[in-house]
């Protein structure tokens, strides 16, 4: 884990001392009603280098995760966490997949 993050990836900013991981703590970085249409650029610009927690071992930034996110625009929350919940699947960073993407994947 690195030490040069803007903030403690456990701590209020993040995720809030290891109780939400990944898109809970990404989720709380918009306002669902003033935020949207949400520009991914401008998003990675302003919170690439926040820790985002993916599970109880793993810290990666921001950025790394929003690499595969190919959606340019999000016009709704909804349309954000489905984009960045198949660039997470897509990176490798959660080891289960719940439609089976990969069957020597854990299943949800």
């Amino acid at each position: 884990m690195s030490s040069d993050w803007p903030h403690d990836p456990d701590g209020e900013e993040g995720s809030e001392g290891m109780r939400k991981y990944d898109m809970a703590v990404i989720a709380k970085k918009v306002d669902e009603d003033e935020d949207f249409p949400l520009d991914r650029d401008e998003f990675v610009a302003e919170y690439g280098d926040d820790p985002i927690r993916v599970n109880y071992q793993t810290v990666v930034p921001l950025s790394e995760i929003f690499e595969f996110v190919e959606q340019a625009e999000f016009e709704t929350i909804t349309d954000m966490h489905k984009a960045v919940g198949a660039a997470m699947r897509q990176g490798g960073f959660w080891d289960y997949h719940p439609q089976g993407v990969n069957p020597e994947q854990k299943h949800a």
